[in-house]
């Protein structure tokens, strides 16, 4: 496994893996993040399911970090914005939000519609996100939120939430990870509070892990 900073080359355009799950898109000066589901701790605790609270705000902090560090101008949220309707009746889920995007009302969001977001309804208007079905064709990419080959361009996608295995016995650990395909790169789940799903990587692949703060290939 190689640590350090990581960069790949996607549809021709040249993008930078972040340890927080995200990638960088300096061409655009844009954030890229999927499946953030926010509100999703929330939606569990008024089905009464007790589960940890401070989700939103660790996940807003996070991307406070990565838009001042990199000077984004823009936000592009690759699905599942809200987990669902039921963050919409989370007022403190919502306030978070709508403070966090006061303090940043000249951020570009762009949330391209995941199935979550079809079932959660669109985020609060008031939030000045701009939502669009997939793809979101940008330079060499197509956005979007389910994983699949489009003609002309390079997919990066979310949906999976994928993670790979590494060690052996009880030296095994799940990480979160960036698969990419020939056709198709799927990212690591954003959310703090979101399940992972083992990837199977083919020949062709790449992937790479989030261990810590490094983003390592293995």
């Amino acid at each position: 496994m190689n640590g350090g900073e990581t960069w790949i080359e996607r549809g021709g355009e040249r993008l930078q893996l972040l340890a927080e799950r995200a990638l960088w898109w300096p061409a655009q000066q844009a954030l890229l993040v999927a499946d953030a589901h926010f509100g999703k701790a929330a939606s569990f605790r008024q089905l009464g399911v007790p589960v940890p609270q401070g989700t939103t705000g660790r996940n807003l902090d996070l991307l406070s970090g990565l838009i001042e560090r990199h000077g984004a101008r823009r936000l592009l949220v690759l699905g599942d914005f809200l987990h669902s309707a039921h963050a919409h009746d989370a007022p403190d889920t919502l306030a978070s939000l709508a403070a966090w995007r006061a303090a940043r009302a000249a951020l570009q969001i762009v949330l391209v519609r995941g199935n979550h977001d079809d079932r959660a309804g669109d985020p609060p208007a008031a939030l000045g996100i701009e939502v669009v079905d997939e793809p979101l064709r940008l330079g060499g990419l197509a956005l979007c939120h389910h994983p699949r080959a489009l003609p002309g361009a390079y997919v990066l996608a979310g949906h999976l939430h994928p993670c790979i295995t590494v060690g052996r016995g009880f030296d095994r650990l799940r990480l979160p990870c960036f698969h990419f395909g020939p056709d198709v790169g799927v990212l690591p789940a954003f959310g703090a509070f979101t399940g992972m799903y083992p990837v199977r990587p083919g020949r062709a692949d790449e992937v790479f892990a989030v261990a810590g703060e490094s983003v390592r290939r293995v």
